[in-house]
């Protein structure tokens, strides 16, 4: 046979729920921690559909001590009789068989409306765990079918009586395609708890029943219920928990010809807009049609009102997209029977009818709700009209911004200190506090791909501030100036000059708040960076510790007491002697002749030097070892800032950063216990 010949031999035809093992990504989008409670979301939502669909009220999820994680709920249960066509269980064809599943029926299958519409869910995460069991309570039965890998064990049997009905599976993540298989209280809560709002009536519970759960659990409790009758009224009523709103949340729904249209919004004295959209209870991150009805709708009836009533003049121009969501926490949740995504995690919702669906209904019902409401209304209409004059100064600070930077050829800030390589893949800007940290790194530094930008102080608090306040800020303007991808409405991340934008600040409290302050302004006004994976936070190691020739960089507390376990030296000796003293016996305290009882002791025995230098600012440190340690891409260590949760993390910004003080103080006091090293 000639070598390297491709025919048919080499075509591989994956049977079964063996392509989903071979390529994992492509079902569940990644094998790390995102990936890994994708599972659990996948079978919650088939529970969550049967809600929908008015079958069930209860579903409780429980993590179970020897790592698996069981759903159940009081559905209808799946059924167990014979496939007609499969000439087996339909237990087993629906979590063995890709594309199997009772949402592709119309209105027999009794899901009008469904968030699983491809069928691969449950069959995914049977292939993806070493272990499942699927047990259905149906007409006074227990029916059980085993599970590994995604093959079935033994048939479908019956296993026991029962009173109830439903569902309950269990499930075993598989450690040979995860990175991990340790899953977080705190993210199961935090979407399990939006579920629970978009469906008006549901329990859901969360069961921890680990015996030792990872560190940021450790201070919850272990029984959660989420029941909120409400709905998307009080989601919109919880995201504001931190923000001075406007009135309170405007709630409408409609049902439409082409799908059922809900919506709940309010706007706060904020600066920020915190929209989120979902298509049958499934999260669309990128949007969709929808979402871009309800902006158009939102902008049309806000500026029609106010030309109705006169706020808005002849000569005025209309108030923009921006205006009219500056300050708006909107939730938009659709239901339709052929909802199109793109892909099996669902990001965009592709069904163009849903923008006219969704414009209709807001320009109806909001119109309508600025009418009865006058005093609101005018509220709602004098923040944005702000909001318009705050954009036209913006605009007149960036352009002056614009006009002094690099995009007209103009010189960068003269604090920069930039790298001599133009390709911006291999270019990275450090981020520092303080010209004295600024000149160690300058100094340390590889000067042919690094950049050096020191910051003078604290730069503004942007959470509180308009972008034309925020431009005022020279060290603000600098940086932008150093990034180069402009802002604003003429914000272009692809002129990013560096592909690695670095945060580096002092191991201490103003460091610490020097960086929030910056992760602040990146996130409001640069998600793209962390969306991108541009965005590092350095760590700089807090002690340099010797023990004769043996030299250790250590970044925590724990790691060196680990060290200083391994050396046999005890923390309770270096107590006096942490700030780069030795802890060995001195000359005074050895025995002497004479002393005692008039004998002469033995000398006693040297201990080793141990030498402890705590670092509290980078410019403590010298140009070499901050680069040996910090700057060197061969041995430092680096933190990626991403944004796997956009709603907690907007929470959390406006809580730490925002104008109000009773859930900082909140945050604070509930945080405090946490906090092993608090330097004063």
């Amino acid at each position: 046979m000639v070598k390297n010949q491709y025919n048919a031999e080499q075509i591989q035809v994956l049977e079964g729920l063996e392509p989903v093992r071979k390529r994992p990504g492509m079902y569940i989008g990644s094998t790390d921690q995102r990936g890994l409670h994708h599972l659990i979301y996948e079978i919650v939502d088939n529970s969550i559909d049967e809600a929908m669909a008015g079958h069930a009220k209860n579903i409780t999820v429980t993590l179970n001590d020897d790592g698996s994680v069981s759903v159940e709920d009081d559905g209808r249960g799946i059924p167990v009789d014979i496939h007609p066509v499969a000439k087996k269980s339909a237990l087993e064809v629906v979590l063995t068989v890709l594309h199997a599943g009772g949402k592709f029926g119309g209105d027999d299958s009794g899901y009008k409306v469904s968030g699983g519409l491809h069928g691969v869910g449950s069959s995914v995460v049977n292939a993806l765990s070493i272990h499942m069991k699927a047990e259905v309570f149906l007409d006074g039965a227990v029916h059980m079918q085993e599970y590994k890998r995604g093959k079935p064990l033994a048939d479908v049997k019956k296993v026991g009586k029962t009173d109830k009905r439903g569902t309950l599976i269990t499930f075993t993540p598989d450690p040979e395609i995860f990175d991990t298989t340790e899953f977080s209280l705190d993210l199961v809560l935090t979407r399990l708890r939006q579920q629970s709002y978009l469906t008006r009536g549901i329990t859901i519970s969360v069961l921890d029943a680990r015996k030792k759960r990872p560190a940021e659990d450790e201070a919850f409790p272990r029984l959660y219920r989420f029941h909120f009758e409400g709905g998307i009224s009080a989601y919109v009523h919880h995201l504001n928990e931190s923000k001075e709103g406007i009135g309170t949340p405007i709630w409408f729904e409609k049902d439409t010809t082409d799908g059922f249209v809900e919506v709940a919004l309010q706007y706060t004295q904020s600066f920020q807009e915190h929209v989120v959209s979902f298509a049958n209870n499934i999260h669309t991150v990128e949007g969709g049609h929808h979402l871009t009805g309800f902006k158009a709708a939102l902008t049309r009836t806000i500026n029609a009102y106010a030309r109705q009533f006169g706020i808005l003049k002849e000569k005025d121009e209309n108030l923009s997209a921006d205006d009219v969501r500056e300050g708006l926490t909107a939730v938009i949740s659709v239901r339709l029977r052929e909802p199109q995504f793109e892909g099996q995690t669902k990001g965009k919702l592709g069904n163009a009818e849903m923008k006219t669906a969704v414009e209709t209904v807001v320009n109806e019902k909001l119109s309508q709700y600025l009418e009865e409401n006058p005093t609101e209304a005018k509220d709602i209409v004098a923040k944005c009209l702000l909001a318009a004059r705050a954009r036209l100064a913006a605009r007149a600070a960036r352009d002056s911004v614009i006009r002094k930077g690099v995009l007209d050829g103009m010189t960068l800030p003269g604090k920069l200190a930039d790298c001599s390589n133009k390709d911006p893949a291999q270019c990275e800007l450090y981020i520092v506090e303080g010209d004295s940290a600024g000149g160690s790194a300058k100094q340390g530094r590889n000067r042919e791909f690094q950049a050096i930008l020191p910051l003078r102080g604290k730069i503004l608090n942007v959470e509180q501030a308009r972008l034309d306040k925020m431009l005022a800020n020279n060290e603000i303007k600098a940086l932008i100036v150093a990034l180069g991808m402009g802002v604003g409405e003429v914000k272009d991340v692809s002129r990013l000059r560096y592909r690695r934008v670095v945060i580096m600040t002092d191991a201490d409290v103003d460091g610490a708040h020097i960086r929030t302050l910056l992760l602040t302004l990146f996130y409001r006004y640069f998600p793209e960076l962390l969306e991108g994976g541009y965005l590092y936070i350095a760590q700089p190691p807090l002690f340099k510790m010797q023990k004769e020739k043996d030299v250790r960089w250590v970044y925590t507390d724990a790691e060196k007491a680990n060290i200083l376990k391994e050396w046999g030296v005890k923390e309770t000796q270096l107590e006096e002697t942490e700030e780069s003293e030795e802890t060995e016996e001195s000359e005074e305290n050895a025995a002497v002749p004479g002393r005692g009882k008039g004998k002469k002791e033995e000398p006693a025995k040297r201990k080793p030097r141990v030498n402890i230098q705590r670092y509290k600012g980078l410019g403590e440190m010298n140009p070499d070892q901050l680069w040996d340690t910090t700057m060197d891409p061969e041995n430092r260590i680096m933190l990626q800032v991403t944004m796997d949760d956009a709603e907690r993390a907007n929470a959390t910004f406006t809580t730490l950063m925002g104008s109000e003080v009773a859930p900082r103080r909140k945050f604070i006091t509930t945080h405090a216990k946490a906090v092993s090293n608090l330097d004063i």
